[in-house]
């Protein structure tokens, strides 16, 4: 253990303040020796990072990712990253594949391995999946070990001190692990040119999930979209949307051939019904906002809460590349939806 580490090690006897300075001293010195490694293990980098990343790329297979103990489970995470990211990737459990789940691996897999230390189980099943016919890549803190032997490719990680109390627990090298893996992932991605959308469609719920949504999916159809056409008044129009079954803020105008002319919200009725005289006969020509603001059925929801929270209104028409009308879309949908006004 660095001397660093030992001198700011909370002694259990000292005052409130200076314990609480030696603890916040200890944390800091932690996030340090970890991001040592990490820059360790940048430094190590080289042709075998390549050789990793272009073995992934073209490999006709999958990603087979696994590793023991702690490395295992930085390899769940590097495993969830690359199958997010576009590449087709599983997880295995080292053991549980020299007892029949092996079965799982095909020949034109790439197997990612991590392993600090480059020894248990991996040095018995590395020798297996490579009769298989696949290729392995290790990632590993000790380059000469048994298992790397069995490595077509070896990323080494370094061999900075681990930042546990005790020496001995995996953290910095964890943290390395973590970091190689998180590399050889956005890599590959970059170099299959994963976009952003095929990303949210891999995150279907969510913030990311609502990305991807289109202004068709969410908006009203048939009675929940009120319409009239030019030939209407506006007290037609008000029945309208009367009639709609949900609440409506607004009701669309269209011409004989379904396109979209004007649209009469709730205010334009309030504000036409307190003026003297008979309004219910107004052609609703007269009255509507000419040429309103619309959206278009492929283009996505969060799209129309731009242009509604832009232009401060609550519903914005759907149309299609005619401008015929479709629907609309109301800013209590979207907002029901988990979209933030």
């Amino acid at each position: 253990m660095s001397d660093t580490l030992h001198q700011v090690r909370p002694d259990s006897s000292a005052s409130g303040q200076d314990r609480a300075s030696r603890i916040l001293a200890r944390g800091k010195a932690i996030l340090r020796t970890e991001s040592e490694a990490i820059l360790d293990a940048e430094s190590r980098l080289g042709d075998a990072f390549v050789a990793a990343v272009e073995l992934i790329v073209s490999a006709r297979g999958r990603v087979g990712v696994t590793g023991m103990g702690k490395a295992g489970l930085v390899g769940n995470k590097v495993q969830s990253t690359l199958a997010s990211t576009g590449t087709l990737a599983y997880r295995f459990h080292p053991i549980e594949a020299l007892h029949g789940d092996i079965g799982m691996i095909h020949g034109d897999d790439v197997i990612l391995a991590f392993s600090k230390s480059g020894g248990s189980e991996l040095v018995e099943l590395m020798p297996l999946v490579q009769r298989m016919g696949c290729k392995v890549i290790l990632v590993t803190a000790n380059p000469s070990s048994r298992a790397a032997a069995h490595a077509d490719i070896v990323l080494d990680i370094g061999r900075t001190e681990e930042a546990c109390p005790l020496g001995l627990a995996p953290s910095s090298s964890a943290v390395a692990m973590m970091a190689i893996g998180d590399a050889l992932a956005l890599t590959v991605m970059e170099c299959t040119d994963f976009s952003r959308d095929q990303y949210a469609r891999n995150h279907p719920g969510g913030a990311l999930g609502r990305y991807l949504m289109k202004a068709h999916e969410v908006m009203r159809t048939g009675p929940d979209c009120p319409q009239a056409t030019l030939g209407a008044t506006l007290g037609d129009c008000w029945e309208a949307i009367k009639a709609a079954p949900r609440r409506a803020g607004a009701a669309c105008v269209v011409d004989g051939e379904g396109r979209l002319v004007g649209i009469v919200t709730q205010g334009d009725f309030f504000r036409m019904f307190k003026a003297p005289g008979d309004r219910v006969s107004v052609p609703v020509g007269d009255v509507m906002t000419k040429g309103p603001k619309s959206i278009g059925q492929g283009e996505r929801a969060v799209e129309a809460l731009r242009i509604m929270q832009h232009y401060a209104i609550d519903e914005l028409p759907v149309v299609d590349d005619q401008r015929r009308l479709l629907g609309m879309i109301d800013i209590q949908d979207l907002v029901a939806r988990g979209f933030t006004t």
